[in-house]
């Protein structure tokens, strides 16, 4: 792709921070979506949980790529950091649809890029599936539909519009794996329930690729999970987060243990979620690190 200006939302996370980073490397202007006045070039003022953008400083960017939102496994969830984990996305995502929508159609995106989850298909045990499947039930199910149905906007004012479900993101520097690498490394880890729980993971330098091609190739639009090919167990992921760490894995967290401490957000790391990126195979993308001990050691 040519150099481009690029307005990204949620450039603070985990995944944001590391796109900014692989964008201006490659010669790429930035414009970063922030709450506040802004203070530096290249800064766009927005409010998501009160649905407020400045339309303007989105106005002859080649994309709009949002990744933002309150941290899922941050914290219990009680009603209100519920709510806020829901107002942060669905909120923020109509705000940037409807500026994005606002705009002459000359100084449109062509593309908007918005963040999901693969939460969007809830458990689904041993079974597979890809972007054909339908929605499962529970909070993160009705969540991610929700947020995906906020970008409508942008969709009916013909810019290309894509949802990134992804999966549980390698990496050192936040998400689930940024509290077990610690743990880990003490020689505390160990399997999570039964560990029979498929997780369907992605390093996070296959992440920012899998964004990269999705603004980069035309035509594609719609659901792409972003998940490594070979999901595994939670057990394998035990054995290989053992291997290459060179520690023990003798300390399984029971069920009932992670129910008392995590509450209704228990469901979700003892659920299974055995998840396919049918959909970004078939356009071309290849993952770096398709196996699990890869992307743990890519992300060392």
């Amino acid at each position: 792709m040519e150099r481009s200006r690029i307005a990204v939302a949620g450039a603070s996370g985990l995944i944001g921070g590391a796109l900014v980073r692989s964008l201006t490397a490659d010669g790429h202007e930035v414009r970063r979506l922030v709450r506040g006045t802004p203070r530096a070039d290249g800064e766009i003022r927005w409010d998501p949980e009160g649905g407020h953008v400045d339309a303007a400083g989105l106005a002859g960017c080649h994309a709009v790529v949002n990744v933002a939102g309150a941290g899922v496994g941050d914290r219990r969830w009680t009603d209100a950091y519920k709510r806020r984990i829901r107002d942060s996305r669905v909120n923020g995502t109509t705000a940037l649809a409807e500026a994005v929508a606002s705009l002459d159609a000359k100084d449109r995106p062509r593309v908007f890029v918005n963040g999901s989850a693969i939460g969007y298909y809830g458990e689904t045990g041993e079974r597979t599936v890809d972007e054909s499947a339908p929605a499962g039930e529970g909070f993160l199910p009705s969540l991610c539909v929700e947020w995906e149905g906020a970008a409508a906007p942008a969709q009916e004012a013909g810019v290309r519009t894509v949802f990134t479900r992804t999966g549980l993101v390698v990496s050192r520097e936040g998400g689930a794996w940024g509290r077990l690498f610690p743990l880990f490394r003490a020689g505390a880890g160990g399997r999570m329930g039964d560990g029979r729980q498929y997780w369907s993971f992605v390093a996070l330098h296959d992440e920012v690729a899998a964004i990269r091609h999705l603004i980069e190739t035309d035509g594609l639009s719609g659901p792409f999970n972003i998940t490594a090919p070979n999901p595994v167990t939670n057990r394998e992921i035990t054995a290989a987060m053992g291997r290459v760490l060179h520690r023990p894995t003798l300390f399984p967290v029971p069920a009932t243990v992670l129910r008392t401490v995590l509450g209704e957000m228990a469901g979700d790391v003892l659920g299974s979620a055995r998840v396919l990126p049918t959909r970004l195979l078939e356009s071309g993308f290849r993952f770096a690190f398709p196996e699990i001990e890869g992307a743990i050691r890519a992300a060392l």
